[in-house]
């Protein structure tokens, strides 16, 4: 007998949950948790309601996004979580009860193209949905919460100038915060691939502009 949507919702979502019970937090079921908050939003916005089939797709690919992280984070960055994720989430797919390949493929793709500096783009609705999902939680007072959390990880500084930020290298002492916000978040709105991810990110990125302004006055580093 087939499984229902709603059971393959829950089974999935235990499985994701146990497979992040490690994971740092920038990147484990709590991050998760509103990637899928953020693309049911955006879903809403951008599907007919009657889309079933595309709603679920959009939850499942956005509960299975970084299931592949702890390869990632045991790797050292040898292994793309996108890649890996996509065939590791087709697994999880099959093992928990879905037999619709269909919907496997559309999933396992969706996972692959999420990444921002990955190198297969999202093409289809779904994919563009769960790639915005994902870069909202990067973004806003989320992302900077995020920001600074790998920045402490990493035994980063708290603050520096820009031009101390973009000499800096990955993992190092001038990681910062303010050094992933110059590099890469003050760019993801312009990366956003749809109207309503846009909207979104539009909102979220004023707020974080503004802190790291004022970040940068009260530190007395610019």
């Amino acid at each position: 007998m087939p499984i229902n949507s709603e059971e393959l919702l829950r089974r999935i979502e235990e499985r994701v949950r146990a497979e992040l019970s490690n994971a740092p937090g920038c990147h484990d079921f709590d991050h998760t948790e509103r990637v899928l908050r953020n693309a049911l939003l955006l879903a809403r916005r951008e599907l007919e309601e009657s889309d079933s089939e595309s709603f679920l797709a959009v939850s499942l690919a956005a509960l299975l996004h970084d299931v592949a992280r702890p390869e990632e984070l045991q790797s050292e960055g040898r292994i793309c979580h996108a890649q890996a994720g996509s065939g590791k989430a087709a697994g999880i797919l099959r093992e928990c009860g879905c037999g619709d390949e269909r919907l496997i493929g559309i999933v396992a793709d969706a996972v692959r193209r999420h990444r921002y500096r990955g190198k297969d783009r999202p093409e289809t609705q779904i994919d563009k949905l769960v790639y915005d999902a994902d870069k909202l939680d990067s973004i806003g007072a989320v992302g900077i919460g995020r920001a600074f959390h790998f920045a402490g990880r990493v035994g980063a500084r708290l603050h520096n100038t820009s031009e101390e930020a973009l000499a800096g290298s990955e993992y190092g002492r001038e990681d910062s915060a303010y050094r992933e916000y110059l590099v890469k978040l003050r760019d993801v709105p312009g990366r956003m691939l749809t109207d309503a991810g846009r909207a979104a990110a539009e909102e979220r990125a004023a707020f974080m502009h503004d802190f790291f302004r004022r970040l940068c006055e009260e530190s007395g580093m610019k």
